[in-house]
């Protein structure tokens, strides 16, 4: 079953009847709408509500950051992304993903939809009515103006009860000051002063680390006092003035004015990196944060101070050693960049930033670093997106390198729509020609070759390979060499596709791992060889490719090595080897993230299973890929000699359990979460793992 949620952060106080409320209208409406103001916890409700829902084990659930994004360019790619469906098309549809979903049982949660409202509107009406087992359940700050949705209000905390003991909680945590017994009132007074907002609250905490409680109590009651007051009947709207939050109602002011008084007792450094932090999209690690935040004015040792204090004051918070703030607070943070003018030299430093890591990360592909690359280009996607769209606006050929470099991380993990359409509008407003081309045009047509493009792909591999003629540049050659070899694969002519690499890889210097083009042409060889039939040659050369893998580190290849092994020992009736390989190729493409990698796979498992006779374990791993190749959006595809493996095992295991038991055991498995199965099956001692 699926669950992409969030982990809470804590534990929920009070919202005990909220909770209860909204597992009631979910049962019986299909939209949701959590409303309310900024801080009042609509985000926090709706993930324990989603919690909830798991844990009665009826239907799966997904979580949707809807903050992160400033456009609804990737408003459906996020949403699929949510629900781990990694379509292999060249962007993903509606259609598709309303398909994929049709006989699916998924609580759908989108967080923050206030300022995407109109293209939330337009597609939850095309979820939902194709759908019938999607329920929604959105957090805004205004209701979506959708046919059918279910408004919920969210209020404020009780002062007098929940809102003091979560008051309390965060002044015993964040400030290390408890709240004594005998000062319960003057905090109950406090929560009463500060509506019961929980942000707020928080806030306030935070200031306890420096200021007892009566000072902070004091100094926010004169300022919530002053913020009453009508416009020209004092001094204006006190400490949340500037670049405030907007007007609104008294809730929006006291929430406003809690958070310029916070920022207000910031320090300075505290304040000029709150500023400088909203320009992330998402949890960042430290280094992120030097980088693009430190200068001249705000020194390397200031930003480590400022952190501190600002995690102290609850603006920022940490979860696995990533530092993230809450949208409502990043919000404030822009408009006080923007006031300081620095937000187009914050969004210049990010971008450049991301960049360079980028960097890294592709040189890091080829060694013992690759993983945690993977890892790193997952988690950095929302920042990633965000150092595109300002490249593309501001460096059109800054934007051609990122992308050319992402593009093959993302291809092979899920994100194939965001890839060829920031690939295809770089390529569209560049044409210097170079090494940041070629990667590019190289890129988008590994990204056509994975949506079964073929032309368009032998398109840009020819225009690959005219580039990096052009230039001298060997490494674009093997890796066009690399892709029109895939493509030849692909179309069934292994001669053609080892007779383009050979040559490349003739005139190429340096030793078989000297870089990332003669691997992956090395790779093309195996595949060729297997296809052609020479099996004793096509072992020799992909036990060979591993050993230098496994040596480096490297598990992409590896895996595909793997992949190769593991059929040419099923062509040997050598079951057990097959299944070894099988193992060692998901678990190489777990590591990395290659939903793709991770169906070839499991079909690979499957049929070793069903040739060593485990007829059970091998039906559970057809139905995980299932999933899986369901889930990358198009039918079961691979290298043309794969095809008739799948058909001869998936026979041998129905005669192993007969026709009733195998549609029984394959329901089983598709109904599951096929993480869960996969996780089985490579701990099952049937695998050998």
């Amino acid at each position: 079953m699926l669950r992409n949620l969030p982990e809470p952060p804590d534990g929920l106080v009070g919202r005990h009847r909220e909770l209860a409320h909204v597992a009631e209208v979910l049962d019986r409406h299909r939209l949701v709408v959590l409303t309310g103001v900024g801080g009042v916890g609509k985000s926090r409700l709706a993930l324990h509500a989603a919690e909830r829902a798991t844990r009665a084990g009826t239907r799966g659930a997904a979580w949707a950051d809807l903050w992160t994004l400033t456009g609804d360019r990737l408003l459906l790619a996020t949403v699929a992304d949510a629900l781990d469906f990694a379509e292999h098309a060249t962007a993903t549809s509606v259609d598709s993903l309303c398909a994929w979903l049709a006989d699916r049982e998924v609580l759908l949660v989108l967080d923050s939809c206030e300022h995407l409202s109109a293209a939330c509107r337009a597609l939850l009406v095309r979820l939902l009515g194709a759908c019938p087992g999607v329920t929604v359940l959105a957090t805004s700050r205004e209701p979506l103006g959708t046919d059918g949705e279910h408004l919920v209000v969210v209020e404020p905390l009780p002062p007098e009860t929940d809102a003091v003991e979560l008051f309390c909680r965060h002044a015993a945590t964040t400030g290390n000051r408890p709240v004594r017994p005998e000062d319960l009132w003057l905090a109950a007074r406090l929560c009463r002063r500060l509506e019961g907002l929980p942000l707020a609250l928080e806030l306030a905490a935070g200031q306890l680390v420096h200021r007892t409680l009566e000072e902070v109590e004091g100094d926010l009651r004169s300022r919530l006092d002053l913020a009453a007051e009508p416009p020209g009947a004092g001094a204006g709207a006190g400490a949340g003035s500037g670049p405030g939050l907007g007007s609104g109602n008294f809730r929006h002011r006291t929430l406003r004015t809690t958070i310029g008084w916070s920022h207000e007792l910031c320090e300075p450094a505290e304040r000029l990196l709150w500023a400088r932090f909203s320009v992330f999209r998402a949890a960042v690690d430290a280094d992120a944060v030097h980088a693009v935040c430190a200068d001249d004015v705000l020194r390397t040792a200031d930003v480590e101070r400022a952190l501190a204090g600002l995690e102290r004051k609850s603006v920022l918070s940490r979860a696995d050693g990533r530092l993230q703030m809450l949208d409502t607070l990043r919000e404030y943070g822009r408009m006080w960049l923007a006031e300081l003018g620095q937000d187009t030299a914050l969004s210049e430093r990010h971008a450049a930033y991301f960049l360079r890591r980028t960097r890294r990360a592709h040189t890091d592909w080829l060694g013992p670093a690759q993983t945690e690359a993977y890892r790193w280009v997952s988690s950095a996607h929302a920042d990633l997106c965000a150092a595109l769209d300002h490249s593309l606006a501001a460096r059109p050929q800054q934007a051609l390198e990122l992308a050319g470099l992402v593009g093959f991380f993302w291809s092979c993990c899920g994100h194939l729509p965001e890839a060829t359409g920031y690939l295809e509008e770089a390529l569209a407003l560049t044409e210097e020609p170079g090494a940041v081309r070629t990667r590019a045009l190289w890129a988008l047509g590994v990204a056509r070759v994975l949506c079964g493009e073929h032309e368009a792909a032998y398109r840009l591999a020819l225009a690959c390979e005219r580039q990096a003629v052009a230039q001298e540049e060997t490494e674009g050659e093997l890796h066009a060499a690399y892709l029109l070899g895939l493509i030849h694969l692909l179309d069934g002519r292994p001669a053609a596709a080892r007779s383009v690499v050979d040559r490349v890889l003739e005139r190429a210097r340096g030793g078989p791992f000297a870089s990332m083009g003669r691997v992956l042409c090395r790779l093309v060889r195996v595949f060729a060889m297997t296809s052609a039939g020479l099996s004793e040659e096509a072992r020799r050369e992909a036990d060979e490719l591993r050993r230098g893998c496994v040596a480096h580190g490297e598990w992409w290849t590896r895996s595909y090595a793997d992949y190769q092994l593991a059929l040419l020992s099923l062509f040997e009736d050598r079951a057990e080897d097959a299944t070894r390989h099988a193992v060692s190729m998901l678990h190489g493409k777990r590591l990395i993230g290659d939903s793709f990698g991770i169906a070839l796979g499991l079909d690979l498992l499957a049929s070793a299973l069903a040739a060593q006779g485990a007829g059970e374990h091998a039906v559970a791993a057809y139905g995980a890929g299932e999933n899986y190749w369901a889930a990358v959006g198009h039918p079961q595809r691979g290298t043309p000699e794969l095809g008739p493996v799948r058909e001869r095992y998936e026979s041998t295991a129905r005669s192993l359990l007969g026709d009733a038991g195998y549609d029984e055991a394959l329901l089983d498995s598709v109904l599951r979460d096929p993480e869960s199965v996969l996780r089985e099956l490579l701990d099952s001692p049937s695998s050998g793992a």
